[in-house]
């Protein structure tokens, strides 16, 4: 079984699968709290195409955040199959599950998680660093991916001399920076005011455009409209999936 393991998973790293999706099937995640089991998903069958622009919509508590988390390699299911670019990654360890998430999928959250003492140059890199890039090409392609999101002309600045906004571009530059097969965001636009949220989802479309995959977590119907598929969760289930 191991070496089936590590036999797929040089095969996903390599990258030879031309039909980039993600396949989750019979998906349960339950939480144990002391005595009592919590269930935060039940059942989850979903299926992202390559080059989708997809919007996870659901009350608080409905299971979003828990099954982005799952969908991004940071959490585990509790049951189910999860196939990742034709390869079933439930059986990967935590080593190999961290090296998917920095080489295949960026992640951009609503509190930016930007370090403050260092530059915005210095934060969108920081993928490269765990990668082992030298610093000069760090350097090219990181300034490369503050130009995508519009901040050529910050690039030195530290987030607290930033704006949300800009911090979230600095944000979505870090996603991008090692070219990942898909970009999950999880509230993006919480802390922006609608101004820069309609900036950073302008961002989004573009980069899909380009051939990015996008899965979004939003509470906000006029943040979704943005995507073209909307899927709503309601107590750890799927109750709707439409594309506009």
């Amino acid at each position: 079984m191991k070496d089936q393991v590590e036999e797929g998973f040089s095969s996903l790293i390599e990258g030879y699968f031309q039909n980039k999706m993600i396949v989750l099937k019979d998906i349960v995640k339950t939480y144990s709290m002391g005595k009592v089991e919590v269930p935060a998903l039940r059942g989850i069958d979903l299926e992202i195409k390559g080059g989708e622009f997809a919007t996870i919509m659901g009350p608080s508590g409905s299971g979003k955040s828990t099954l982005l988390n799952i969908i991004g390699c940071l959490d585990r299911p509790t049951s189910g199959s999860y196939t990742f670019e034709g390869v079933s990654v439930e059986k990967f360890s935590d080593d190999q599950l961290a090296r998917i998430r920095n080489l295949k999928i960026g992640f951009v959250f609503q509190n930016f998680n930007l370090l403050s003492r260092i530059s915005a140059q210095r934060n969108a890199e920081l993928p490269l660093i765990y990668s082992g890039v030298s610093s000069r090409e760090r350097d090219n392609q990181s300034r490369k991916a503050l130009v995508a999101v519009g901040l050529e002309h910050r690039v030195s600045h530290r987030p607290g001399e930033l704006s949300g906004g800009e911090q979230q571009r600095v944000a979505i530059a870090r996603a991008l920076i090692n070219q990942p097969s898909i970009i999950l965001a999880d509230e993006p636009t919480g802390n922006l005011d609608s101004q820069a949220a309609g900036e950073i989802m302008d961002i989004f479309r573009k980069l899909n455009q380009s051939g990015i995959t996008i899965l979004l977590v939003t509470h906000e119907a006029d943040i979704a409209a943005y995507a073209r598929r909307i899927i709503r969760l309601r107590d750890g289930k799927v109750v709707s999936d439409a594309y506009r």
